[in-house]
């Protein structure tokens, strides 16, 4: 029995190391920014965020720190904000 418990804490150490093997497909947190804190969401591939900015831009910065966090875990759906913003950057400058 104690044999069939170690080989799951090894499976679980094995998919650790892969974080590609999870895909998120709804998400909700507390983001705590440097003002205040903010209520991130993703939802069927969508960001939302409660702060002004999101609402204006459609991404913020709480929202690209999730993208780069959780990049081999997100649907390519899901990081489209963060290479739409970086293109428009590149654009820029």
């Amino acid at each position: 029995m104690h044999s069939d418990l170690i080989g799951k804490i090894e499976k679980a150490r094995r998919y650790a190391e892969e974080p590609e093997r999870i895909k998120f497909d709804e998400l909700r947190a507390t983001f705590h920014g440097g003002n205040s804190d903010h209520v991130i969401t993703l939802k069927e591939g969508h960001w939302g965020c409660d702060c002004s900015f999101f609402h204006s831009w459609g991404t913020c910065a709480h929202v690209m720190a999730m993208q780069r966090i959780l990049t081999p875990m997100l649907t390519s759906e899901a990081l489209q904000a963060d290479l739409a913003l970086a293109s428009t950057a590149d654009a820029l400058s």
